[in-house]
């Protein structure tokens, strides 16, 4: 499986308008990849509080109708990252759009973890309570986003849903990189899956960006990592090692609490 983890960089001297060209260009350019993950809140910022309200977009807004149409023009998968949703019943949400390589939308996530702590996104933003799940012909995606990777529980919920792989879109700040690292490592290597993870690059609202998004096996093991800017890092790996690790190191089969019945999508 080939996936294309395309780091953007969010500048405050490009229009909202300019980026969503930009970066559609770029998810065509993937065309041969199974997989295209681009990151959390790439046409504001995830910083950039005071633009959530006044960007935020119906479901099936621009950016949904940019990302439907790259999709289906490069032949991929797309996780489209998220943007800030209007939902015309209730509060804003931080929502991450998946196509389908005809360009359909296959899941739509809303972001159950807010960051904050009572303030920026934690007020700004409704949280989500459902967790998501996406059947490719080759694996079944797990949905998260940026601030979520630090609750363990919630990526052992995917795993029960039938998760193999990962995939965490994010605006990580630089000030945390090492606990951007170090998070993405242990989410793969306790639920014996690939994590796929792409954050921004740039600079929202003054909040430098930490850049480096990750590929890592069950095993822990990087198998690519961008550096601090712009990049799009492309890898390939074998969705059928999920079922190897977990057989060869049974360790999920051992769990002991917290256990609930498995959940398929």
């Amino acid at each position: 499986m080939r996936a294309s983890v395309i780091q953007i960089a969010v500048n405050e001297d490009e229009s909202v308008e300019a980026r969503r060209r930009r970066v559609a260009a770029l998810v065509r350019e993937q065309a041969g990849a199974d997989l295209v993950v681009l990151p959390e809140l790439w046409t504001t910022g995830a910083f950039a509080y005071e633009e959530f309200g006044r960007e935020a977009e119906p479901l099936e807004g621009p950016t949904y109708e940019a990302m439907a149409k790259a999709a289906s023009d490069a032949g991929v998968w797309l996780h489209a990252g998220s943007v800030p949703e209007r939902d015309p019943d209730g509060p804003l949400y931080n929502t991450s759009l998946v196509f389908s390589p005809a360009g359909d939308l296959a899941a739509a996530y809303r972001k159950i973890h807010r960051f904050g702590f009572d303030k920026g996104e934690a007020v700004l933003m409704g949280a989500g309570s459902e967790l998501v799940t996406v059947r490719l012909p080759e694996t079944t995606l797990g949905l998260s986003t940026c601030y979520d990777l630090r609750f363990p529980e919630l990526f052992r919920g995917l795993v029960d849903a039938g998760a193999e792989t990962l995939v965490v879109s994010a605006g990580w700040p630089e000030r945390r990189r090492s606990h951007w690292t170090l998070l993405a490592q242990a989410r793969a290597v306790e639920n014996q899956s690939f994590l796929l993870a792409c954050a921004t690059a740039g600079t929202h609202a003054g909040v430098p960006q930490a850049g480096h998004s990750i590929v890592v096996d069950p095993w822990g093991e990087v198998l690519a990592q961008a550096g601090a800017g712009e990049e799009v890092l492309t890898v390939e790996f074998d969705p059928g090692k999920v079922a190897a690790t977990r057989e060869q190191f049974p360790a999920l089969k051992d769990r002991m609490l917290g256990l609930q019945p498995p959940r398929r999508p």
